[in-house]
């Protein structure tokens, strides 16, 4: 049975820049083969949940002030509309024509670089507790026994209000907080992580919550963690890799 993931996307460029993030991401998609996936990305809020069921996802550029060459990358993974009509009726979510952001489709085009994976978007409810968004999880637990992925893409931390250079040293605010998650997740504390807003530096880490909520996600429809991967961009972009089997 596959693992859900947690991974973290950090800026739109690791599509093209070969940092250790970027060469794990190339490596694990030949760990993994799924028949599809489904992504909740930090990069789709909505109010209430939606799901995505688009025949051929347009390829969202939604970023600005990053070289011409990563605007012309274009991902044409099919979606799976079946999927995504099943997905919403067990939910309780409302379909519509979507494409991927960057939140999907940088990750998804190193793993899956032939784009021969359908892919289908989960929306991110922006209203939802965190409670709320790890039983989602669990409502897609299942997919995993047919050979489905389900990943959470957000950013393990994410304060773009105090990037520094790509090979900069990880702050100590920053180290904090993702060592603080790092534990509570081996020692499977989701107590502690539906509370991770009173965690160390966590307000500095994640000045809005998005891109830690994938991560509920992620945890629900698993369960023991596993860091599969570990490096930082920017200083304050910790680029974790969770798998929960």
């Amino acid at each position: 049975m596959l693992p859900s993931l947690f991974i973290s996307h950090g800026s739109p460029m690791l599509a093209l820049t070969p940092t250790p993030a970027h060469r794990f991401l190339r490596e694990l998609g030949n760990a993994l083969r799924p028949k599809a996936v489904v992504v909740v990305s930090a990069h789709w809020e909505t109010p209430q949940l939606q799901v995505s069921s688009s025949v051929q996802p347009a390829t969202i550029h939604d970023f600005g002030g990053f070289p011409d060459a990563l605007f012309a990358l274009q991902y044409p993974a099919l979606g799976d509309p079946e999927l995504a009509t099943r997905l919403a009726t067990r939910l309780g979510a409302t379909l519509v024509e979507r494409g991927l952001d960057h939140g999907a489709w940088v990750p998804l085009s190193l793993m899956y670089p032939e784009a021969d994976v359908p892919v289908v978007s989960l929306s991110l409810p922006s209203r939802w507790s965190n409670t709320a968004l790890m039983q989602l999880g669990e409502q897609l637990a299942d997919l995993r026994q047919e050979n489905i992925l389900v990943i959470g893409s957000g950013s393990l931390t994410h304060n773009l209000y105090e990037l520094l250079p790509l090979e900069s040293q990880m702050p100590q605010w920053v180290d904090r907080f993702a060592e603080w998650v790092h534990t509570r997740l081996l020692a499977g504390d989701r107590d502690a992580l539906l509370h991770w807003q009173e965690a160390p530096e966590a307000q500095r880490n994640h000045p809005t919550p998005e891109h830690f909520q994938p991560l509920l996600v992620a945890l629900g429809a698993g369960s023991t963690a596993i860091r599969q991967h570990h490096s930082v961009e920017h200083g304050v972009l910790a680029m974790d890799v969770y798998q929960f089997a």
